[in-house]
């Protein structure tokens, strides 16, 4: 299946400047959604541009090695639904078709393009509604279509599935009126409305739509379901402000030594200040999110950058645990405490990665664990006791993660063991 994406408006309100190549979260417009598109399938690009963009437009996508052909519009002032009938001859059978100035979100995108007809909101998170082209349906089907509608059931995304017969309303709404929208397009042809409710879709017009699509991106980056309550309630909440100021500065692997060396200070911290160890232990948890927020939202991630990023979580990890064991700690019982504490902690991310390198997915995406003990969770809780020390002594910190920790590896190993069961039931029967 092929792409049309329509890049051939006039940027009033951008100063002039093309917008499909304004960079948000550190990537241009036009190289999210291609690139969003490449992942869920679509590899052929139709790009409608006009004259004054086009050159900047194909340079850029050669530069990117996108697999396009364009079709210039030489009167952009007749509106996007001549746009798309200037693509009519490049495109056959079923296509997509984008605003080149649309930003989507890849959860977006992996629903949108299983649909057909118009992608459709019914309960946009990110948009003015005022500013949003409404539609409303009656029988599965676009019944009016418009920004002024008083009488309306979803919005219109700016994404569509539609087959090649749509070229033919298009052309003869281009012989009959001097500008066709694409709303006129659609009015017509009618065609059946898919819902994608509550996922990252903007339209960008404005530098403060810039502005907003910036705050989203950042803001959906988290893992979402990976995430424990810390990291979702605190962590992120600091991480995604931080990742917007670094996210055109740094690179992901810039942003994975950060965090280690913050990790690697704080342990040597303990000798100076267990409190102020503590905090910096926090400090370097939060900057831990840095790294993978700026991989998603630029586009930049790697399967090796997660594996270093975890691994070296688990040094950083080792490292204050042990430093602060064998600072604070008698030998005997109290150090086999502590081994129980670094034992737990490591067996709670080993299970995770493990499953994850073994079926593909996250262990959270499929399983939930209700004994709290994800790594987040574990530093904030240290720096808790950190902070409340010498009065608490370290010993009830290495009983307290000893005990949680293991438990949840417990309640973990339970999981996949009854889901083992369950999926050697299904087979005999």
């Amino acid at each position: 299946m092929k792409a049309v994406l329509l890049c051939s408006g006039l940027a009033r309100r951008m100063n002039g400047k093309v917008k499909p190549l304004i960079r948000v979260g550190g990537r241009e417009i036009l190289y999210r959604s291609m690139k969003l598109l490449e992942r869920h399938g679509i590899q052929e690009f139709t790009v409608v541009v006009n004259e004054t963009n086009r050159e900047e437009i194909e340079s850029f996508l050669r530069k990117n090695g996108f697999n396009f052909d364009v079709v210039i519009n030489d009167a952009p002032e007749r509106g996007n639904g001549y746009s798309l009938f200037l693509a009519k001859d490049r495109v056959s059978g079923r296509f997509i078709l984008a605003m080149g100035d649309h930003i989507f979100g890849d959860g977006f995108v992996e629903k949108a393009v299983k649909g057909v007809g118009v992608v459709c909101d019914r309960n946009p998170r990110f948009i003015d509604p005022d500013e949003a082209t409404k539609v409303r349906v009656e029988e599965g089907r676009v019944a009016e279509i418009g920004k002024k509608l008083e009488h309306y059931d979803c919005f219109d995304t700016g994404f569509f599935v539609l087959d090649s017969s749509v070229f033919e309303i298009a052309e003869r709404l281009a012989k009959e009126r001097e500008v066709v929208e694409l709303s006129d397009v659609i009015r017509d042809a009618k065609p059946p409305v898919t819902f994608v409710d509550g996922e990252l879709w903007m339209d960008v017009d404005t530098p403060e739509d810039v502005r907003k699509a910036e705050k989203a991106l950042f803001r959906e980056s988290g893992k979402g379901m990976g995430d424990g309550f810390i990291s979702r309630h605190v962590n992120r909440k600091v991480s995604t402000r931080i990742s917007r100021i670094l996210a055109d500065r740094i690179s992901p692997n810039h942003a994975t030594v950060i965090s280690f060396a913050a990790g690697i200070i704080s342990s040597l911290l303990i000798f100076v200040s267990i409190p102020l160890a503590g905090v910096m232990y926090q400090i370097s948890s939060i900057l831990d999110g840095i790294d993978g927020e700026i991989a998603r939202v630029t586009m930049r991630s790697s399967r090796i950058g997660g594996v270093v990023d975890s691994v070296l979580d688990r040094i950083v990890d080792f490292l204050f645990l042990s430093t602060l064991a064998v600072a604070t700690l008698s030998a005997g019982v109290e150090f086999f405490i502590a081994f129980l504490a670094v034992f737990g902690s490591f067996m709670v991310s080993y299970i995770s990665e493990r499953y994850r390198g073994e079926f593909s997915e996250g262990f959270y995406r499929r399983f939930s664990v209700l004994v709290p003990g994800k790594r987040d969770e574990r530093i904030f809780i240290t720096m808790i006791f950190s902070l409340l020390y010498p009065a608490v002594d370290t010993l009830h910190l290495f009983i307290f993660i000893a005990v949680l920790t293991n438990l949840r590896v417990a309640e973990m190993l339970l999981r996949l063991v009854k889901s083992c069961s369950y999926i050697s039931y299904q087979y005999t029967t």
